[in-house]
């Protein structure tokens, strides 16, 4: 809960996005999303020419797999530590992230793989049916992509942002191809700020009863 004096800040903030990103292409359910992202980075290129990209079943999916306790799978704690711990709570939702575990690391360098890519083998069970936010490592992104051709997991929702200059356009590039319902963005930018608002994002518009 934001205090009234944060609560006005924010809602300062909006009107001041609203201003200045003037028309846009978003429908009603994608805005909100994509404004979060641009209060969370001031940068109004995630609008623009970093463009959020949806696919048609992203939002409702996500949405009703929060509200139904999923479990959110992150590729790392960044992402965690930027979300409302409050959401989560309220709707039995269990935030995993495997990257710190010690054991990847090996398992990693056996398998040929970055602990990444692990971190996501080992959440199978919980990627199946879950969400999944990768911000920071494009191998993650990846990775759930192959389990998905593989047949091994079919998640509600991949939230698929992760910033840098090795792999990370090209992951979004084929994540944006592909029928797992997501919701990504063109170009290099995003990191943990972005997929953490995101789903910030969702659990406003399921407490708003939007799905």
């Amino acid at each position: 809960m934001q205090t009234r004096k944060g609560q006005e800040i924010e809602d300062e903030s909006m009107q001041i996005i609203e201003s200045e990103i003037g028309s846009h292409t978003f429908n009603e359910m994608e805005w909100p999303i994509v404004r979060r992202i641009i209060h969370s980075t001031a940068d109004f290129d995630f609008a623009r020419e970093n463009k959020l990209l949806f696919h048609k079943d992203a939002i409702s999916n996500g949405i009703n797999a929060l509200k139904n306790g999923c479990s959110i799978v992150t590729d790392v704690n960044g992402v965690i530590g930027l979300m409302n711990k409050q959401n989560p709570k309220d709707f039995g939702n269990n935030l995993i992230c495997n990257i710190s575990d010690p054991s990847l690391m090996e398992s990693a360098k056996k398998a040929g793989k970055t602990r990444a890519q692990m971190s996501m083998r080992v959440a199978e069970k919980e990627i199946d049916g879950g969400v999944v936010v990768v911000g920071n490592a494009p191998t993650a992104l990846l990775e759930v992509m192959e389990m998905v051709r593989e047949g091994l997991v079919k998640p509600a929702l991949v939230v698929g942002i992760p910033v840098g200059f090795v792999s990370a356009v090209e992951s979004k590039d084929e994540l944006s191809k592909t029928d797992i319902p997501f919701i990504t963005n063109i170009g290099r930018k995003g990191g943990s700020p972005c997929a953490s608002a995101i789903i910030n994002a969702l659990y406003k518009l399921l407490r708003q009863g939007i799905n």
